[in-house]
């Protein structure tokens, strides 16, 4: 998934190359792959192994120039080690009637073994309530070959079957990454083996990274799978957002929606243009679209620019479905076309937030844009310890673009109109306690993946303290016209500082898209 290091080996470049494993679970096996490895001039630079997780399964980093690495794949896979094939599994579990007799129990066992059937479970005893009767559950690789192996037994034994699956849904630990895998294919549609490989090769190096430091690997694996469940289960019919509407003045109306697993997405509308301020998550743009047709009259294609905080997918993952010119920092769009989110940080390394920012992409049908225009990097003013890169105009009202030192995401600005009492804080600053459960519950999900959603928590912190301070100065300025500062948050609601508090600010009302309702033609005026 991450592109490829390159080192120097005297002529002969060598690269980083990954192997999925299915090694047998017996003494040597190990020693039998590294053998191989060492064989051919390879080095080993990243190995996962725990049986807790799945006994058969070893993840490999194997740095080798291109030749030495067909040698070591062709051996491997001579061997049957290589895992090839992320189709569902079989599972079968069942209760066998053995005659009494010596080498019966050999005999079955001849039967599971021709069919690579990996015994997870037998309880037999000869002294017991049913002493014919031996119970067993296994899983076989290869689909088609439970049902081979049912009918050979069927043919021989008298039998019970408790279950039967060849979907992949009922796997033990003892395959637990193709288990892992096709719950990762239910989420991605219909996605090709190699791809899967390389995902899984992926989380696995997190799993490994977060078991150092005292993770659960299930936890892990669950939050996985917990994100992409989320985000598709909350798309389509599933859809749903909470809106507010402000009148800024007589030529300007700004909504703010409040998606149901991204971050919020504001819409300014005037009479000359429509201009958004983040997208969401890319899947969720047909529901979108819906959505501002019903709620604020504007029609995607209207929109004449989209502007982006920061460069997280759920705030930028949705730049490419619409036509308009996109507009923000060189750091965003880095973050965007290498898929990691921590690009230009302290942490740029990190295999966490490189994985988490693919994983999200994938679940969110990320898209990238198709034009660009970028900030300017300084305007040569200050607005606070703030850099203030340039001016936009909306209407009849102007926004400065504010560059943020870096602590939640690096390209990540501000959008501030002093006389209008507007401050858009992207993620800095953010509405905890206006969230639904549900919300807070999905956003929780990253703390497990990535251990804090900021590059930099000491410098997020700093520059929440400093937009907290410029509401409010801003609101002692605009007190005399009876005004306040809105605060717009990345996530929540649209919001005023008050007694070192957020406080929602005048009606929010929801949206289902399963029955969406005209809204009110009354608007909140500031």
């Amino acid at each position: 998934m991450k592109k490829d290091k390159v080192y120097s080996q005297g002529t002969c470049n060598v690269h980083p190359y990954p192997f999925i494993t299915r090694m047998p679970d017996r003494p040597g096996a190990l020693h039998r792959a590294a053998e191989i490895v060492t064989k051919y001039g390879g080095n080993i630079n990243r190995l996962h192994y725990d049986r807790r997780i799945d006994p058969g399964t070893v993840f490999l980093e194997i740095t080798s120039t291109e030749e030495a690495y067909r040698h070591i794949h062709n051996e491997l896979a001579a061997i049957g080690y290589l895992q090839t094939s992320l189709h569902p599994a079989g599972f079968l579990k069942c209760a066998v009637y053995l005659p009494h007799r010596p080498g019966a129990l050999l005999e079955l066992l001849t039967h599971t073994t021709s069919a690579n059937g990996n015994i997870a479970f037998m309880d037999f005893d000869d002294t017991g309530n049913h002493p014919d009767r031996l119970m067993m559950s296994l899983s076989v690789e290869e689909s088609t070959r439970v049902d081979h192996l049912l009918n050979s037994l069927k043919t021989r034994y008298r039998i019970e079957i408790a279950e039967y699956d060849t979907t992949g849904n009922h796997l033990d630990d003892t395959v637990f990454y193709l288990w892992f895998a096709q719950k990762l294919r239910e989420l991605l549609g219909d996605t090709e083996d190699a791809f899967l490989f390389r995902l899984l090769q992926d989380i696995n190096h997190i799993v490994q990274e977060l078991m150092n430091r005292g993770q659960d690997p299930r936890v892990v694996f669950q939050s996985v799978l917990d994100t992409g469940r989320s985000i598709r289960d909350s798309t389509g019919d599933g859809f749903s957002a909470d809106i507010q509407t402000v009148s800024i003045t007589d030529r300007v109306k700004l909504f703010c929606f409040q998606l149901p697993c991204g971050g919020n997405i504001f819409l300014f509308s005037t009479p000359e243009e429509a201009v958004l301020i983040d997208t969401g998550y890319g899947s969720y743009f047909p529901a979108i679209r819906t959505m501002l047709l019903q709620q604020a009259c504007v029609d995607p294609a209207r929109i004449g620019r989209v502007l982006i905080t920061h460069g997280d997918a759920d705030h930028a993952g949705g730049v490419g479905y619409y036509p308009a010119t996109a507009w923000m920092t060189a750091a965003t769009r880095e973050i965007l076309i290498q898929s990691n989110r921590a690009y230009g940080s302290q942490v740029q390394t990190s295999i966490l937030e490189a994985v988490y920012t693919k994983l999200i992409n994938a679940f969110s049908a990320f898209s990238l844009p198709p034009s660009v225009t970028l900030f300017p990097e300084d305007g040569g003013e200050n607005r606070g310890i703030f850099r203030l890169l340039t001016r936009v105009t909306i209407g009849d009202i102007e926004l400065e673009v504010l560059k943020g030192l870096g602590g939640h995401l690096v390209g990540q600005v501000y959008l501030y109109s002093p006389v209008c009492g507007l401050l858009f804080t992207a993620d800095t600053v953010i509405n905890f306690e206006s969230l639904t459960t549900e919300r807070r519950a999905y956003n929780s999900l990253a703390v497990n993946l990535v251990t804090s959603v900021n590059v930099d928590s000491e410098i997020a912190a700093q520059e929440r303290m400093a937009l907290l301070s410029l509401a409010e100065d801003t609101d002692r300025t605009l007190a005399a016209a009876g005004k306040r500062c809105l605060i717009c948050g990345g996530h929540g609601a649209i919001s005023i500082w008050e007694g070192g508090k957020l406080h929602p600010w005048g009606k929010v009302r929801h949206y289902d898209q399963r029955n969406p309702i005209v809204p009110p033609p009354d608007t909140d005026k500031m």
